[in-house]
């Protein structure tokens, strides 16, 4: 994503779980968050360091890329490509959404991610990326941000449990001291609480996380796949007794 703190607070949640269920799992920030009002790359770095081994992550790669002025170029499509293509991954999450009242930067990531994606996988073409064989990536998991300036249409939505990692994911944000100050941090909480809450409660978790397919999801067997789930019908308190 973008900015160190963004996968933080998009997914802070979801990267703990799927490290507690022992799948590997990188970090990637596009640039270093340089200029920014607060703090200093070298402290942003040693901050980005602390969050990722609060959630169990091993392995945090920023790129460099240009903050305030990133573009989906074919250059940095190439840069992300040749990251895809050396660490081999079989899912990639990136934010999605376009925020005119934030950084442009979000929106530039989305369409980045999804075009490095496409690169990963072409051949005759592997001096753009560094010898680096090609690779498929099998997935791509939007993460939609909050206050979007459209409400898109998805193909699948999914919401991951993060009740249990909740407060892994607030220790982590918390880790970026230099972003955000004691109030502006409890605020920031106090709202990501409220929305994770809120996805959370749609399937039956007291908290979670919400991601997108850009494709409607594929079952060879819907009943298998549909039948070892639990119905998403929210906490038991607010469920009738007699529907």
């Amino acid at each position: 994503m973008p900015h160190p703190d963004d996968l933080e607070i998009t997914c802070g949640g979801t990267i703990a779980r799927l490290v507690k269920l022992g799948y590997r799992v990188g970090m990637v920030h596009l640039t270093d968050g340089e200029p920014t009002p607060r703090g200093t790359p070298e402290l942003r770095t040693a901050e980005m360091a602390e969050a990722a081994k609060v959630l169990g992550v091993a392995h945090v790669e920023v790129l460099g890329l240009p903050n305030r002025v990133l573009m989906d170029t074919p250059e940095n499509r190439y840069t992300l490509a040749t990251v895809f293509r050396r660490h081999r991954p079989k899912i990639v999450v990136g934010m999605a959404g376009r925020t005119p009242a934030a950084s442009p930067d979000h929106y530039q990531a989305q369409l980045l991610v999804e075009a490095a994606r496409f690169y990963a996988q072409l051949t005759k073409w592997d001096e753009r990326f560094d010898g680096t064989p090609p690779h498929r990536i099998d997935w791509l998991w939007y993460r939609p941000v909050a206050g979007s300036a459209e409400v898109p249409h998805w193909h699948a939505t999914f919401v991951v449990d993060t009740t249990e990692t909740i407060e892994q994911k607030i220790a982590a944000i918390s880790c970026y001291k230099s972003q955000f100050p004691p109030e502006r941090l409890a605020r920031l909480i106090h709202r990501l609480r409220g929305l994770d809450a809120a996805d959370g409660l749609r399937c039956g978790f007291e908290y979670g996380e919400l991601f997108a397919l850009p494709h409607p999801l594929p079952l060879p067997d819907p009943f298998a796949h549909f039948a070892k789930l639990a119905p998403p019908l929210g906490p038991p308190s607010l469920v009738p007794k007699n529907d």
